[in-house]
């Protein structure tokens, strides 16, 4: 009975139109969701949940349920193989205050895949179909479901799955533009994602290499799928959303993006706590956080527009060859490890923006910043 009032409050999700946050593992905890919200973010997902481990009452994995009163539509991802696990799963979701409840068939790790969860099901289309048609009938939210093209470039069966789904009664589909095998390491293919785009009733969204609006926008219109998905651009550039809903650039200066990481430090702060347990906990987060963040560029300029047009600038390697970059934009920049750990600390402990960027000064004058390719960083999602 709770989950059907939950359901009620909430009314309809509506899956066309928008901008959505991906559930991203470990870069979707709440304090960044957080941040995303503040940046423009309208709809975002938690991390992907394994739904057994909800069964067993979990804490950590609970956790990956919670929202934030901040986040106005929220959708839990879970990871099953069993209906009777992913239908509790998706109840606890609800009852926590989820808009939809999105099944994971994309998920490329061997933890995920040797479960039987993630990618396994693109190889085993009609246990999905029965999966979905399970959940649709148990939980008392939408259900979405999430996939890549196939297991591998001669798997290719994501229209096969797509239709499967929609026919066990999916609201949506989001469909990541790479195959299991690929991972990330080929650009997502837009035009097999616009395929299944016209293929389908329901509405599909399209995921894969989105980093600037101009690119978002583009790859919208083209493809003609009903949403987009943003994953790795966001981690690069939270304020990505906003970004796309002006259609115009922010290009923030070092001082601006390191008072957002600092941002981000204090959101870690209060959801983790103040102590030194919370630190402890915050630190698994904020300098994997700095890998991506690291990564920003301005990427506003025409040249940049055409290239995105030729290959997307996500997967585009961008060397540091400016000369005359001010201390501290070189030290943002910096892709070290051992530096991220620094400077997650400083951020923890400053009281201030302003304070923040005092003592990253004095932490270039320590570290002197190094330039070089920031490279590729890969996250976790289907």
């Amino acid at each position: 009975m709770e989950s059907a009032v939950v359901a009620r409050q909430h009314g309809p999700m509506d899956f066309r139109g928008q901008v959505f946050l991906a559930p991203l593992t470990k870069g979707g905890n709440l304090p960044f969701r957080r941040l995303c919200v503040q940046h423009g973010c309208t709809v975002t997902m938690g991390e992907m949940a394994y739904a057994y481990q909800v069964v067993r009452r979990s804490k950590s994995e609970l956790a990956l349920l919670r929202k934030h009163p901040e986040e106005q539509c929220f959708g839990a991802q879970i990871a099953a193989s069993k209906p009777a696990d992913a239908i509790a799963a998706g109840i606890a979701a609800a009852e926590r205050g989820a808009v939809w409840v999105d099944l994971n068939c994309g998920c490329p790790i061997h933890d995920v895949v040797k479960r039987g969860m993630g990618a396994t099901l693109l190889q085993r289309p009609a246990k999905l179909a029965e999966l979905v048609a399970a959940m649709v009938k148990g939980i008392p939210v939408p259900v979405s479901v999430k996939i890549r093209l196939g297991w591998s470039e001669g798997e290719q069966n994501a229209s096969e799955v797509a239709r499967l789904c929609e026919e066990a009664g999916a609201s949506a589909l989001t469909v990541h533009g790479r195959t299991r095998e690929q991972r990330y390491s080929r650009a997502a293919d837009w035009d097999a994602i616009a395929r299944i785009a016209a293929e389908r009733s329901i509405p599909v969204i399209g995921n894969g290499d989105l980093l600037t609006w101009y690119e978002t926008h583009e790859r919208w219109r083209s493809s003609g799928v009903a949403s987009v998905m943003l994953g790795r651009g966001v981690l690069i550039k939270p304020w990505l959303f906003r970004e796309i809903a002006e259609k115009r650039a922010w290009e923030p200066t070092a001082s601006e993006r390191l008072a957002v990481w600092w941002d981000l430090a204090q959101k870690m702060k209060v959801h983790f706590r103040d102590d030194e347990k919370g630190k402890e906990r915050a630190m698994r987060f904020l300098p994997w956080h700095l890998g991506f963040l690291c990564r920003y560029r301005p990427l506003s300029a025409p040249h940049w527009v055409e290239a995105s047009r030729k290959h997307p600038l996500l997967q585009t390697r961008m060397p540091d060859d400016e000369v005359d970059l001010p201390v501290l934009e070189r030290l943002l920049r910096d892709a070290r490890p051992e530096l991220h750990a620094r400077l997650a600390e400083l951020l923890w402990a400053a009281p201030d923006a302003a304070t923040a960027e005092e003592r990253a000064l004095q932490l270039a004058a320590e570290m002197p910043p190094v330039a070089g390719e920031a490279g590729e960083v890969a996250t976790a999602h289907g």
